[in-house]
C-alpha cells in the first residue's frame, strides 16, 4: 500500500469514527480465535449544569426486517405474534428477558386464569389453546377450588418455545426497544432501536404491536398515555416459591381454617357483589398478624398476606404471591431497584412466619424468587376508545369487538368473579392510541379508567387484546391500510377464523 492509499484508508476510519459506527477490528489472529477491538464511539458534549449528555449521531446496522413487529412477549405478545403469523403476516417477536411468557414465567404468576368459578363464560382464542397445550405436555395441575388451571411457570418457557416455533414465529430473545424510528414526516411508526449484547441496532417493521405491560413503545413513541398517581397505584409482588411443604398437614390446615374472599376484606375496604363472599379462596392473611404478635417478623411488614397456589407431591409451594410493594413507579429505574431489594426481604419475613405458624411450613425453604417482580400498574393509552367501569360492569357491547372477556374485576379494592356468566365486549378501539399510526398496544396498558384496568390487566384479557392486535396488524399488512384505517369486518372475519368468540 502506497502513502495515498495509506492516506485514504486512514480518512475512511476516521470518517466512520465520526459518524459513531462501531466497526470491529482484527488485531492479532491466534489458534484460540481473533482479537478483536471495535473502535471507540465519537465524543458527545456533557452539560454538566443542566445534567445531560448529548450523544453523537451514529449509523446503526439493521438487524432484521419483518412485516409486523411484537414487542414484549408475555401473555399479550405470544398471542399477537401467533395471531400475527397465523393471518400470513411475516412475525417477529422480541422479549428482553431469554425466555417467552411473561409474568407467568419470568414473575411466577402461575394462573392466566384463577376466576372459574361455575358459571363462567370464556372467549376461546389463543389464551385458552396456551392452557390446553400447557396441561397436554404436563405442565399444568388444577387450581384449588375451582376449574382454573396452574401453569408451571418455569416448564411454560417450553411451551412458549413450542408455540413460537410450530408458528414459523421469528424469535429475538435478550434485546430491549430503547426508541423508536417513524416513516420520514409521518405519524406512522417504521421500526424500533434496540439494545442488547449485539449493540446497538434496528427491527424496522411495517406494523408495531407494543406489548411492553408498561405501553414503552407508545410512550417513546409520543402517544399520549396517563399514570395513577403513585400513592393510588396496585403494589407490586415478589412471588417465591418454597419447598420442603409437607402437602398433606397444610391442606389439612387449610380445611380447618377455611379461607374465603370475605376473609379479603380484612384488611381493606373491599366492594364486591355479595355472591363472592363466601366462595373458598387459596388466602394467607391472619397467619401473619400471629407471626408479628410472636415476634417472628417485624411490626412493620404490613404488607403481607395473599394467595398460595399449586402443591406438588414433592413438597413444592409455588406462586407464593404474599409480598407486596406499595408507593413505586414501575416506569422509575430507582424505584424499581428499591422494590426488588424490599420485596426479597418482605417475602423472607413471609417465609419466616410460615415456618413458625403455618402446619406443613415447619421444614420449608426458599426454593426461588421470581427473575422480577410482579408490576399491575404503570402507563395506559388514551385510545380511539378508553374503556370504563360501566363498560366492564354492565356487559358492554361494541361494533368493534375483537374479543370477549368475563366480568372479572380484580384491583382498587373492588373484586367481582364472574360466578353468573356475565361478560363484556373488547373493542378495537382501547388499543388504538390517537397520535401514531401503523402501533396497536395490546395487554394491561390498554386504554382504560381504573376500574376498567382492575378487568383488563388480567393475564386472560390480555391474550385477548392480544389476539385482537395481532390479527389487526397482519390484516392491514395485507390490506396496505394502516392500524387506524383498517377494515373491522375483514379483522373479525379472521379472529372469527381463529377461533374467537366476539359476542
Amino acid at each position: 500500500m502506497n502513502d495515498e492509499e495509506k492516506y485514504i484508508a486512514r480518512a475512511e476510519r476516521m470518517i466512520t469514527r465520526w459518524s459513531g459506527q462501531r466497526m470491529p477490528v482484527t488485531r492479532k489472529h491466534t489458534d484460540e480465535g481473533d482479537v478483536l477491538r471495535h473502535s471507540p464511539p465519537a465524543t458527545g458534549e456533557l452539560d454538566a449544569d443542566k445534567h445531560f449528555y448529548v450523544e453523537p449521531p451514529r449509523a446503526l446496522p439493521v438487524l432484521a426486517t419483518c412485516e409486523v413487529l411484537v414487542v414484549g412477549a408475555g401473555p399479550a405478545g405470544l398471542s399477537a405474534a401467533l395471531a400475527a403469523k397465523r393471518a400470513g403476516a411475516d412475525t417477529i417477536l422480541l422479549e428482553r428477558f431469554g425466555c417467552f411468557g411473561g409474568v407467568i414465567t419470568t414473575v411466577g404468576m402461575e394462573t392466566l386464569a384463577w376466576y372459574r368459578y361455575e358459571g363462567t363464560v370464556e372467549g376461546e382464542g389463543i389464551g385458552v389453546e396456551m392452557e390446553r397445550l400447557a396441561a397436554q405436555m404436563g405442565g399444568a395441575i388444577k387450581w384449588p377450588y375451582n376449574d382454573s388451571e396452574c401453569l408451571d411457570a418455569d416448564f411454560f418457557k417450553v411451551v412458549a418455545d413450542r408455540l413460537i416455533t410450530e408458528a414459523g414465529v421469528r424469535p429475538i430473545l435478550h434485546c430491549m426497544a430503547v426508541d423508536v424510528i417513524f416513516e420520514a414526516d409521518s405519524n406512522r411508526l417504521k421500526g424500533i432501536i434496540t439494545e442488547s449484547k449485539s449493540g446497538r441496532q434496528v427491527v424496522l417493521a411495517k406494523r408495531v404491536i407494543d406489548c411492553t405491560g408498561d405501553a414503552d413503545i407508545a410512550h417513546l413513541a409520543g402517544a399520549s398515555y396517563r399514570k395513577t398517581p403513585k400513592d393510588k397505584m396496585l403494589g407490586m409482588t415478589t412471588v417465591f416459591n418454597a419447598s420442603g411443604v409437607n402437602k398433606q398437614k397444610f391442606l389439612q390446615y387449610t380445611e380447618e381454617k377455611p379461607a374465603t374472599y370475605a376473609d379479603w376484606s380484612r384488611t381493606w375496604a373491599q366492594e364486591t357483589t355479595g355472591k363472592e363472599n363466601e366462595l373458598r379462596s387459596p388466602y394467607l392473611d391472619q397467619e401473619f398478624d400471629t407471626a408479628r404478635e410472636l415476634g417472628v417478623i417485624p411490626a412493620n411488614s404490613t404488607n403481607l398476606g395473599g394467595s398460595w397456589s399449586a402443591l406438588s407431591d414433592a413438597g413444592e409451594a409455588t406462586n407464593l404471591n404474599l409480598a407486596h410493594m406499595y408507593g413505586y413507579d414501575a416506569t422509575d429505574v430507582m424505584d424499581l431497584t428499591a422494590a426488588e431489594m424490599q420485596g426479597r426481604q418482605e417475602a423472607l419475613h413471609a417465609l419466616m412466619a410460615l415456618k413458625k405458624v403455618v402446619p406443613g411450613f415447619e421444614d420449608a425453604k426458599l426454593r426461588n424468587f421470581g427473575m422480577t417482580l410482579g408490576v399491575r400498574d404503570s402507563r395506559k393509552i388514551i385510545g380511539r376508545y378508553n374503556l370504563t367501569s360501566d363498560d366492564v360492569r354492565n356487559q358492554a357491547k361494541f361494533e368493534d369487538s375483537i374479543g370477549i372477556f368475563p366480568e372479572f374485576i380484580d384491583g382498587y379494592n373492588v373484586l367481582i368473579l364472574p360466578t353468573t356468566g356475565r361478560y363484556f365486549e373488547v373493542p378495537y378501539g382501547c388499543m388504538v392510541p390517537l397520535e401514531v399510526d401503523n402501533l396497536l398496544v395490546a395487554g394491561r396498558c390498554v386504554a382504560g379508567d381504573m376500574v376498567s384496568h382492575a378487568a383488563m390487566r388480567n393475564m386472560m384479557a390480555c391474550t385477548v387484546t392480544g389476539q385482537g392486535a395481532g390479527v389487526a396488524a397482519a390484516v392491514s399488512v395485507q390490506q396496505g391500510t394502516t392500524t387506524a384505517e383498517v377494515s373491522l369486518d375483514a379483522v373479525q372475519a379472521e379472529l372469527q377464523k381463529q377461533g374467537v368468540r366476539l359476542h
